[in-house]
């Protein structure tokens, strides 16, 4: 009898991430802004699969190599959480510049998240 893998949560893996240059710089020129909450998502609708993330953190965010790591962690987790109603869509979040790190970020992109309406993008 052959063990079955145990169910796994919620993740952020290979496929839930956008990773080449070329989808960057596409949902940059062509997907929809939105801006809220101090942040910039750049969202395009896909036909199938699982929602994608994409990060825009910079030097401009914060000179120390240990927030900007933070800063990304808190976004990666928001969305780890939040994935299954978000569909199949690409998001590219730029966070606002110099943007105090705390625990409360976390729950401040959730909402954003939240309220980005996949039966709204084109």
């Amino acid at each position: 009898m052959a063990e079955t893998a145990p169910q796994r949560r919620a993740g952020f893996g290979k496929d839930r991430r956008i990773r080449q240059s070329a989808d960057f710089v596409d949902l940059l020129k062509s997907g929809r802004k939105r801006a809220q909450g101090g942040f910039t998502f750049y969202v395009r609708h896909r036909d199938t699969g699982g929602p994608r993330l994409g990060l825009l953190v910079t030097r401009k965010h914060s000179r120390l190599s240990v927030e900007r790591n933070r800063l990304k962690r808190y976004v990666r987790e928001a969305f780890r959480l939040e994935q299954a109603a978000l569909g199949p869509i690409d998001v590219l979040v730029r966070p606002p510049y110099r943007i105090k790190l705390q625990a409360a970020l976390v729950t401040r992109v959730r909402r954003c998240l939240r309220s980005l309406n996949p039966s709204t993008l084109s």
